[in-house]
C-alpha cells in the first residue's frame, strides 16, 4: 500500500509518499520561517497564503522524488485538523482534488494522531503504549490503545510546552523559532548547577498526584528573571544560564508527570503488553535534554523509551501519510464532503 500525505496545519508546507513497509519514498518540507520571523510567531493569514503559493510544487516534488505517479497510489491522506483553519483548508482541498481526479480513497487525518503514530513508522511500536505528545499547541499524556483509540490521562491546564519554549526564548532575546535557539543557548552554559541555583524557576504541579501540566507560571517567572538582569543588552552568559535553568526545569516537570503516568500504565496495562514503552512525539520531542531525562526515567522502570528521528518530530508529510496507511488498513476512509476541524480532540475516552 502506498499513500501520499499532505500537511499544511501550521507553517510547514509538506508532502510525502510512504509505503506500508515503512519506506519513506519522499518527504518534502518547505518551512515558512522567513515569512514569520519579523512577527515573532506564525501569522495565520500569511501561512495560508504561503501554502497556496507553494503546495502544488511541494506535492510535485514529493511525487518526483518517489519515482511514482498518482496511478501508483492507493490513497491520499491530508491533515484536516486541528490547526490554523486557513492552512488546513488548503491542504485538505488539494488532497480531495487529487483523490477525486484519480478515483482514490481519501483519508482525513487528525494532526495529533499523525504525531501519535509516528513512532510506529520509525520503530514499529506495538499497541498499547504510553504517549507524551509535546508540541507548539498541545501537551498531553495519553495511552495509545489502537488506531483511532486514545485514552487521555493528562493535559496542560494553560499553555502548551512548545508555546512556553517560544515565548520564554523571546523574553531572552533569542530569535524565532525560539525552541531550537533556546536549546542551543542552553548547551553553551558552562555550569548547569550554578545556573539552576542562580535562576530558581517554579515547577507548577510538581509532585502532584495526577498527570496534568501547567506552564504559564514558568513563563511568567522567566520574564521576572529577565527583568532583574542588568539593564542594556543581555549578556550571552546570562542567556545561556537562564536557558539551561529553564530547560532543566521543564525536564524535571515532564519526568515528574510521566512518572505518575508510568506507574498507572504499568498497573493498568502491564499485562496487556510484553514490551511497555513510553513514546514521545511532537516538535518539542526533538529537544535532547528532554529526551535524556525521559530515557533515564524509563530505564528506572524497565520500560523502553522511543522517540522518532529529529526530522520526523516537527510537522511533516511522512507522519500524515503513515497515519493514512494505518487508517486505510482499517478501512477508515472519509467522503469528500468531510469538513476541516480547527479543533479536533485526539482522545475519544475521558480522562477519568
Amino acid at each position: 500500500m502506498i499513500v501520499l500525505g499532505i500537511e499544511t496545519s501550521c507553517d510547514e508546507t509538506a508532502a510525502s509518499v510512504i509505503d506500508s513497509e515503512r519506506h519513506i519514498l519522499s518527504n518534502i518540507v518547505l518551512s515558512q520561517l522567513e515569512e514569520h520571523k519579523a512577527f515573532g510567531g506564525v501569522v495565520p493569514e500569511i501561512a495560508a497564503r504561503a501554502h497556496l503559493d507553494h503546495l502544488d510544487h511541494v506535492i510535485e516534488a514529493a511525487m518526483q522524488d518517489s519515482g511514482l505517479t498518482f496511478k501508483d497510489l492507493d490513497g491520499i491522506a491530508a491533515t484536516c485538523g486541528p490547526g490554523l483553519i486557513g492552512g488546513v483548508m488548503v491542504g485538505m482541498m488539494a488532497g480531495k482534488a487529487i483523490a477525486a481526479a484519480h478515483d482514490l480513497p481519501f483519508v482525513a487525518v487528525n494532526h495529533l494522531e499523525a504525531h501519535a503514530l509516528t513512532p510506529r513508522l520509525s520503530d514499529n511500536v506495538p499497541f498499547p503504549y504510553l504517549l507524551l505528545l509535546i508540541s507548539g499547541g498541545h501537551t498531553q499524556i495519553l495511552v495509545a490503545e489502537d488506531v483511532g483509540e486514545y485514552r487521555l490521562w493528562g493535559t496542560t491546564i494553560d499553555d502548551a510546552l512548545g508555546e512556553c519554549f517560544d515565548k520564554s526564548a523571546k523574553l531572552m532575546g533569542l530569535p524565532y523559532p525560539g525552541g531550537p535557539h533556546l536549546e542551543k543557548a542552553a548547551k553553551t552554559c558552562l555550569d548547569p548547577q550554578a545556573a539552576q541555583d542562580r535562576f530558581s524557576l517554579p515547577r507548577p504541579l510538581y509532585r502532584k498526584p495526577d498527570c496534568d501540566f501547567s506552564f504559564s507560571g514558568l513563563k511568567t517567572a522567566v520574564r521576572r528573571q529577565v527583568e532583574q538582569l542588568p539593564e542594556g543588552l543581555l549578556q550571552k552568559s546570562d542567556i545561556a544560564a537562564l536557558a539551561c535553568a529553564f530547560e532543566n526545569t521543564v525536564t524535571d516537570i515532564l519526568t515528574d508527570r510521566c512518572k505518575n503516568a508510568i506507574d498507572r500504565f504499568l498497573k493498568e496495562y502491564g499485562k496487556k503488553t510484553n514490551s511497555p514503552a513510553l513514546v514521545v512525539s511532537g516538535g518539542v520531542a526533538a529537544n535532547q535534554a528532554i529526551r535524556a531525562g525521559l530515557k533515564n526515567l524509563t530505564k528506572q522502570h524497565n520500560m523502553s523509551f522511543i522517540a522518532p528521528p529529529i526530522e520526523l518530530c516537527s510537522d511533516n508529510g511522512a507522519m500524515v501519510a503513515w497515519a493514512g496507511i494505518e487508517l486505510l488498513q482499517k478501512n477508515m476512509t472519509d467522503t469528500l464532503d468531510v469538513a476541516a476541524k480547527p479543533r479536533w480532540p485526539l482522545d475519544r475516552i475521558s480522562k477519568n
